[in-house]
């Protein structure tokens, strides 16, 4: 018996390698001799690093930057030994490094994650992937731009600090004092939202609210981020407002597609690509995969959907486990999810289930994987 985990975490309560552990525990209490593989995962958000980190050979690095207000933290990016720099940009610039009352996106920036790829940079990467889910900022990538040499001007001149409410403020961009080792290695963004910079639809009206601001400072974001697509058109010659996935994290991979031609790509793939989980999905029995919630919107680049997609590839049989089912939760079935399992055993809180997830994560896959033995064996 084979069978592959590819689990994400479940937030607040497991992480991705727990969840997987305890998974693994539940179906060998079945198959005593079952071979699992294990692959924890991240879709660009918290948890990328140490999801690749778990299964590809490499070290995580500790670096000194600014938070989104300015301050300095202890922040990480993980380097591979294929020299591949796997960077989650809310290790540096990230919502939960802000306690509820500070959270503005008028006043934050995306400076620490720029220190971030410096620092990866110096260390000698040949890649960047750049996660960039769980953004607390709203700058247009303003900051990350300032600390890798681009310098953003107002009307008289005078450079930028590259917060949220610099945007309206952006006449000009000097690129003179960029970091040109950017442009001599591959930087692949993992994007899960296709909102444009720009809009009703774009980054400040879809995503700046559960950052902090209020409909008033939504109108005012995004009226300045028409003002600093403006500029950056004026400085490489292409118009990014309306481009679909440009206001992921606020817009910060904007200056990174128009001036050190990086790409975007579902973070999901970009992950299971990373971990070369095609061999072992060739070999599995049985996929099990899932994350805390499942829902209607799972089914849009969310870690389940990508690997049942890849399962399918190869003709494998794909469970999902989860904390809680949402509305529209069958649309996962499109997806080739074949079959969806809630993880409780019985009535309980939302306290109590968060506190005993690896104990009911166990207890689900032995369940599974009992009733799965037995239609094997009729």
């Amino acid at each position: 018996m084979r069978v592959v985990t590819a689990i994400d975490s479940f937030k607040g309560s497991a992480s991705a390698q727990k969840a997987a552990e305890s998974i693994e525990r539940g179906i060998k209490s079945v198959y005593h001799d079952a071979v699992v593989c294990n692959y924890p995962l991240a879709d660009g958000g918290e948890g990328l690093v140490e999801a690749i980190l778990t299964i590809c050979p490499g070290s995580k690095c500790e670096v000194m930057v600014k938070d989104p207000l300015g301050r300095n933290i202890t922040a990480f990016y993980g380097l591979l030994d294929n020299g591949t720099a796997v960077i989650e940009m809310a290790a540096a610039s990230g919502l939960p490094l802000l306690s509820p009352k500070e959270r503005n996106p008028w006043f934050t920036s995306t400076y620490g994650t720029g220190q971030l790829i410096l620092a990866a940079l110096d260390a000698g990467a040949k890649e960047i992937m750049l996660g960039l889910g769980g953004s607390a900022t709203n700058d247009g990538g303003m900051g990350m731009a300032r600390a890798l040499g681009i310098r953003f001007l107002d009307e008289n001149g005078a450079e930028l600090e590259g917060v949220g409410g610099d945007l309206e403020k952006v006449k000009s961009v000097d690129v003179t004092g960029k970091d040109k080792r950017l442009e001599a290695i591959s930087i692949r963004m993992a994007c899960d939202v296709t909102n444009p910079l720009c809009g009703r639809e774009g980054a400040s009206h879809i995503f700046a609210g559960q950052k902090g601001a209020d409909e008033v400072m939504r109108n005012k974001l995004d009226a300045g981020m028409k003002q600093y697509a403006g500029a950056i058109k004026e400085a490489c010659g292409v118009d990014y407002a309306d481009v679909a996935g440009a206001g992921a994290a606020g817009g910060l991979g904007v200056p990174l597609l128009a001036f050190f031609g990086a790409t975007t790509a579902s973070g999901i793939e970009l992950v299971l690509d990373t971990l070369q989980m095609d061999e072992a999905l060739q070999k599995a029995d049985l996929v099990i995969t899932g994350e805390g919630r499942l829902d209607g919107q799972t089914l849009f680049g969310k870690a389940p959907i990508g690997v049942a997609k890849r399962a399918k590839q190869y003709g494998k049989p794909v469970i999902a486990l989860t904390g809680s089912i949402g509305d529209g939760y069958r649309d996962v079935y499109q997806g080739g999810i074949d079959a969806v399992f809630a993880i409780q055993n019985g009535p309980c809180s939302l306290e109590e289930s968060m506190n005993n997830t690896e104990f009911l994560l166990e207890d689900c896959a032995h369940r599974i994987m009992q009733f799965y033995k037995k239609i094997k064996e009729s």
